[in-house]
C-alpha cells in the first residue's frame, strides 16, 4: 500500500486512493494510510454473521466514493460473488507467487515444499476464483535450495513494490483490457 500510495502522490500513478480500509486493527496498512493522510476504516469481519455481510459493509463505505477501482494491497479476504459483480474486471490483487501455480494464502511454504527454482509475484484481477483472475503483470526470482518462507517472502517482497505500481498505472491509464480471460497491454 504504501509503494502505490507515494507513486499515487508523486504523479507516477493518474490516481488518488481516497479510502483505506482493513478488516483487522493494528496492521501496518492502516500506519501508512495515516503517514500518507489517507481517510481509512476498520470494518473487523469478525463481528459479520456470513461473508456476504461483511462485504455489504464494505460496500456501505465504498459505493458513495464511487471508485473506478478497488485494490487489494495486503487485504487477505475473498470477496462474495455480490461484491466482485458489483467491480467486475475494476478489482486487482497482488499475489507472492507466479500464479497460476501456488495460489491461496501459504503461497511461500508451497513453493519451498515443492523445490520449484523459481517464484516471483503475480498482479491479477480478482474474479470468482481464488486467484484465478486474468494476470497483468508478473516479476520472478530464483528460489535457492537455502531458503526459507521468510527469505523468500523477503526477495519477493521488493518486486511488490515494484510491480504493483506499474499495473497501476497502466491500468489507470486505460492500456489494460481483458479480451478471451487475457490481459492486452496497449502500446499506444
Amino acid at each position: 500500500m504504501e509503494a502505490i500510495a507515494k507513486a499515487c502522490q508523486e504523479g507516477n500513478i493518474p490516481a488518488t486512493i481516497e479510502l483505506v480500509i482493513s478488516n483487522q486493527t493494528n496492521v501496518k496498512g492502516l500506519e501508512r494510510a495515516k503517514k500518507f493522510h489517507l481517510m481509512s476504516k476498520v470494518i473487523e469481519h469478525q463481528q459479520f454473521n456470513s461473508r456476504e455481510e461483511f462485504d455489504q459493509a464494505l460496500l456501505e463505505q465504498i459505493l458513495p466514493i464511487e471508485p473506478d477501482l478497488v485494490v487489494l494491497a495486503g487485504f487477505m479476504r475473498i470477496l462474495s460473488k455480490p461484491f466482485i459483480t458489483k467491480y467486475k474486471n475494476r478489482i486487482i490483487n497482488i499475489h507472492p507467487s507466479l500464479l497460476p501455480l501456488f495460489p491461496g494464502a501459504n503461497a511461500h511454504r508451497d513453493v519451498i515444499k515443492s523445490g520449484v527454482k523459481e517464484s516471483g509475484c503475480t498482479v491479477h484481477f480478482v474474479d470468482e476464483g481464488v486467484d484465478t483472475g486474468p494476470i497483468i503483470m508478473q516479476e520472478t526470482v530464483a528460489v535457492d535450495k537455502n531458503d526459507s518462507e521468510e527469505t523468500l517472502a523477503a526477495k519477493i517482497l521488493p518486486l511488490e513494490h515494484l510491480i504493483f505500481p506499474k499495473a497501476l498505472h497502466l491500468l489507470t491509464s486505460k492500456k489494460l483490457e481483458i479480451k478471451e480471460g487475457k490481459v492486452i497491454i496497449r502500446s499506444d
